[in-house]
């Protein structure tokens, strides 16, 4: 998995009434907070990544929550899994925890920003995580405009264990509200070389969001990725159901 999704598996995917949803199903995170006293869960989630037989990702839940206002805390609890020449391999994966802090918030402007640290613990087993404690300090930024949102930013992840290095991602998104049930969006991703000797990687992709009856919606994405020094594209893509009270 991208360093990016394997330490936060998603945030918020819902939005106060009148503007953008964002966060879930991009790649690229926003910086809006859960409602205070709300919950938002993803489950079932389902993302991989790769290129042809070689693929990995997770199958499992996300839970957010708003723990008061303008904070949100995370937990995302992945079942993971590769595939290779050799057939499918399964796992739990690294459990996750973050929590988003929006520190400045202009209604009138539509612009909100927040600091969103997150940390993985090493619970994989059969080899399907880190095997040790990760962390990323991202900042995501976001601006409204009627039914059209701008949102991204990016921060440093800190990726420890042998062979493994630290690098910056980062990412943009424009996602526009179509109706009263559907958003759809486009994005660019950025991420560095996370091992020595390894190379970035450019994602690009659209997702939607579709209101089902409350309180329920269903999320998409996918698209290619190109990594530095050119071969074949890869694939990234996202599926969840989500509920939020």
């Amino acid at each position: 998995m991208r360093a990016r999704r394997g330490w936060l598996l998603a945030a918020t995917a819902l939005i106060v009434p009148g503007t953008c949803w964002a966060g879930p199903p991009f790649l690229t995170d926003d910086p809006e907070p859960t409602e205070v006293g709300h919950w938002e869960i993803y489950a079932p989630l389902f993302e991989a990544e790769g290129l042809g037989v070689d693929y990995e990702g997770s199958l499992g839940a996300e839970i957010n929550y708003g723990a008061a206002k303008d904070v949100q805390v995370t937990v995302g609890l992945p079942v993971a899994f590769a595939h290779d020449e050799h057939g499918m391999h399964w796992g739990t994966g690294d459990v996750a925890v973050s929590v988003k802090y929006r520190f400045f918030h202009d209604e009138a402007a539509g612009i909100s920003i927040a600091a969103f640290p997150g940390m993985t613990l090493p619970t994989a087993s059969n080899g399907m995580g880190n095997g040790k404690v990760t962390g990323f300090l991202p900042v995501w930024a976001q601006k409204d405009a009627g039914p059209w949102s701008v949102f991204g930013g990016g921060g440093y992840a800190i990726n420890p264990g042998s062979g493994n290095r630290n690098f910056w991602t980062g990412g943009i998104a424009v996602s526009r509200q179509v109706g009263k049930k559907l958003l759809i969006g486009l994005e660019a991703d950025r991420q560095g070389a996370d091992t020595v000797g390894g190379n970035g990687s450019t994602s690009l992709g659209m997702g939607l969001i579709w209101q089902l009856k409350a309180p329920f919606r269903l999320l998409a994405s996918g698209g290619p990725t190109f990594e530095d020094g050119g071969g074949g594209a890869g694939f990234h893509m996202f599926a969840a159901l989500g509920l939020d009270f």
